[in-house]
């Protein structure tokens, strides 16, 4: 099934603005992502919901609440950025759908440190403390949805392993828009689609292949690559990935191990679609499908049929 023509026209901008202009180049090492955010305007909270900055020992959290909370599950959402690269008011944006979505459910987002300042486990010590506040206000772990995005869809995979390890209960579900689960970048996509790749595409000198996070630690750790971990009794997981991304073999394969061992998970390959292409929200179908699906997996969390 081909993409869309939106999809294409937007795919074609972003292959644009990151190959023609450099881009991917300018951001290998998150000075320019650090720029934006920095020059973002405040966001503004919608209607309906209460926004608040949480201030954690080393870092802060956005805690959205709707009006009419409904306290039944709540969302952890860590975002992407290659470990390398804060928050931005996008992802406040999808806090207010998963929220929407979830059935008026509130979401946490921490702005979780990151590299060169803060390389490996800052990030992941960081997603444990939001982890443990979001504990701290009621909330049990059959309570808790992890989702993330590229670097934070990887985070969260992570986060269950470390809450494995320590004999901790673990979430309900995982949502997993594009996850980063391979830095060693041993999969066959990277190769396959070198030449498609609208965001990473034609170059090795992007932030995929930035080694600040990692530093010296090892990065095969499942701490920091998922794909090289043991999926066993991990919670449901979604998981939607683009054709066209260097990265389609880190869900494919996290997807397959995970089944494997006998975890419930949904993989969702969009045909033509770019990395996080969820972000389009409703400027194209797929985006649109993938919210759906978001929605769908959302209310089979709350209503325990996982």
């Amino acid at each position: 099934m081909e993409s869309s023509i939106q999809g294409k026209m937007i795919r074609e901008l972003i292959a644009h603005f990151s190959s023609d202009l450099l881009i991917g180049k300018k951001i290998k090492n998150g000075d320019l992502r650090k720029k934006l955010v920095n020059v973002e305007p405040r966001w503004r909270c919608p209607e309906g919901f209460s926004w608040t900055e949480i201030q954690m020992k080393d870092f802060t959290m956005d805690w959205l609440v709707p009006e009419e909370n409904n306290r039944e599950k709540v969302v952890l959402q860590l975002h992407g950025g290659g470990y390398i690269a804060g928050m931005r008011n996008a992802y406040r944006t999808f806090g207010v759908v998963y929220s929407e979505l979830g059935g008026n459910i509130s979401v946490l987002t921490p702005d979780y440190r990151v590299a060169p300042e803060h390389p490996f486990p800052a990030a992941l010590e960081d997603a444990l403390a939001a982890f443990d506040w979001l504990l701290a206000q009621g909330y049990a772990e059959k309570d808790i949805i992890l989702a993330g995005d590229s670097a934070g869809g990887g985070l969260v995979m992570s986060l269950c392993f470390l809450l494995r390890q320590r004999k901790r209960k673990l979430p309900c579900g995982i949502v997993a828009m594009s996850p980063w689960t391979d830095l060693t970048q041993s999969g066959d996509s990277y190769v396959i689609n070198f030449e498609r790749d609208p965001l990473f595409g034609k170059t090795k000198d992007s932030m995929i292949y930035n080694k600040d996070y990692i530093g010296d630690a090892d990065p095969k750790n499942p701490y920091i690559s998922p794909l090289f971990g043991k999926f066993h009794d991990f919670p449901p997981m979604l998981i939607q990935v683009g054709s066209y991304e260097m990265l389609l073999s880190d869900a494919v394969d996290v997807a397959n191990k995970a089944k494997k061992a006998g975890v419930k998970v949904r993989l969702a390959v969009y045909e033509g679609m770019f990395h996080v292409f969820q972000m389009g929200l409703r400027m194209m179908p797929e985006s649109k499908k993938a919210w759906h699906e978001v929605e769908e997996f959302l209310t089979i969390l709350r209503r325990g049929e996982a």
